[in-house]
């Protein structure tokens, strides 16, 4: 394939998709609200079994067809006269539905980089106050934070899988372990720093529950980008002997190391300045800034440093989210360029509606069932689309695709044994994971 990823490459360009803010953002408030150790190893073991075995059905649908997401399910489909599977296809829109929110938020990120940074708020009810007004009365603010993230994104997508998406990321991920493992090394040297690995690797039997337990398994799936159509997408832009089991591992591990050295970093800086590790999805937004404002002016440093990685992140997700539709309209012969500027000026507008939903004046025109779009957008996107697609992924994969076809296209990376271990995992156990999450989630939404 001309336009196809190197092995690195491709390795780099899922391992951005799946890192974003699910990792840097998700995985610390998640870990904060959920006690700490027991969701840790939760979620360390849950990656290394289901995460993989989905991680690697979901590639070999796009490795073994080299085509299109929708493309893929209609060729591998043992019954194509039917049609059935075609409809599976519909998954690769659900990434731009995510971008219409996930871009807002990363616009955010933005805006505390550019400025938050330079003017660090000295307590929590000021910090509070920064974010209640830029979500409720700053629609300029956020239009333009949207209106950044979505021009990188377009601008790196529009130019391809070889020269945008993978040389993007052959700069950002380094950059971003890079700059990770500077503050590891910083918050290594905190009082709190011990705390910190306690509060992260410390086993309490009293944490092992079934809410820890489906929370873990849902950041599983939000962290490897499954049910997306992003790791299809991906695959299919590599070469066919690419060896995926160890594609995938190399994505799942630097993964959780971004995620621990997260938590490790955060929790240090949480403790050390008496934060609330258990403040929710605001931890990054309200209480982190706080934290750096009290570190003097190595604070504005460490922020800037931080909201830098976590920008990278988001950016190699918010390509990913883009690249699944794009790649479907370029194999209908819809020129690279127009397939995804027009598909960003989409996602741009329901962006900025999303925007309007959150505004103190608007916000009350804007909603339903007691929930803003900005928030019903993210539930049905993470919350019912993500799961459903995700276990359409397996039972395709393990049910519908033969036997004897499945070992063919794996031949080249898995043996026997492993092969076994392999199907029976998305034959049996993934299913029921994925319907535990989607069943919990819908019932808490």
């Amino acid at each position: 394939m001309v336009n196809s990823f190197s092995k690195l490459g491709f390795v780099l360009a899922a391992l951005g998709s799946s890192i974003g803010l699910g990792h840097i953002w998700r995985f610390p408030y998640m870990a904060g609200t959920s006690g700490g150790g027991g969701f840790v190893i939760l979620f360390l073991i849950l990656s290394l079994t289901i995460g993989l075995t989905m991680l690697i059905a979901e590639m070999v649908i796009g490795q073994s067809t080299q085509k299109d997401v929708a493309a893929a399910f209609a060729e591998l489909d043992p019954h194509p006269e039917r049609k059935t599977w075609r409809y599976a296809g519909l998954m690769l829109f659900t990434g731009p539905i995510i971008l219409t929110f996930y871009g807002i938020v990363l616009g955010w990120v933005f805006y505390y980089l550019a400025v938050v940074s330079f003017n660090l708020p000295t307590d929590i009810k000021a910090s509070e106050q920064i974010l209640t007004d830029l979500l409720g009365n700053s629609i300029g603010t956020q239009v333009a934070g949207l209106a950044v993230t979505l021009l990188l994104s377009a601008w790196v997508v529009s130019r391809g899988v070889k020269d945008g998406i993978e040389k993007l990321n052959f700069i950002l991920m380094p950059l971003l372990f890079i700059i990770f493992i500077g503050l590891l090394i910083y918050a290594s040297t905190q009082v709190s720093f011990k705390k910190a690995l306690d509060f992260m690797f410390g086993i309490r039997l009293a944490e092992f529950n079934q809410k820890v337990f489906v929370s873990a398994l849902g950041q599983v799936f939000f962290a490897l980008s499954l049910g997306i159509g992003i790791n299809i997408a991906y695959a299919s832009s590599t070469h066919r002997r690419q060896d995926l089991l160890k594609s995938a591992v190399w994505i799942v591990l630097p993964g959780i190391a971004i995620s621990l050295m997260a938590g490790l970093m955060i929790f240090t800086f949480v403790f050390e300045y008496g934060a609330n590790p258990s403040q929710g999805a605001g931890l990054i937004f309200v209480s982190l800034p706080v934290v750096f404002s009290k570190m003097g002016v190595m604070g504005s440093v460490v922020s800037v440093l931080f909201l830098c990685a976590l920008a990278f992140a988001g950016i190699t997700s918010t390509i990913a989210l883009l690249e699944p539709p794009v790649q479907y309209l370029v194999d209908k012969n819809y020129p690279r360029f127009k397939a995804t500027w027009g598909l960003t000026g989409v996602v741009f507008v329901i962006g900025v509606l999303l925007i309007f939903s959150l505004d103190a004046k608007y916000g009350t025109h804007l909603g339903f069932f007691g929930k803003n779009l900005f928030d019903l957008t993210d539930f049905f996107s993470t919350s019912i689309l993500m799961p459903f697609w995700g276990l359409v992924s397996v039972l395709f994969v393990g049910w519908v695709v033969s036997r004897t076809k499945l070992y063919a296209v794996s031949l080249h990376f898995l043996n026997k044994w492993m092969f076994s271990v392999w199907v029976f995992l998305l034959k049996f156990i993934a299913p029921i994971v994925i319907l535990v999450i989607w069943a919990v989630k819908i019932l808490q939404g």
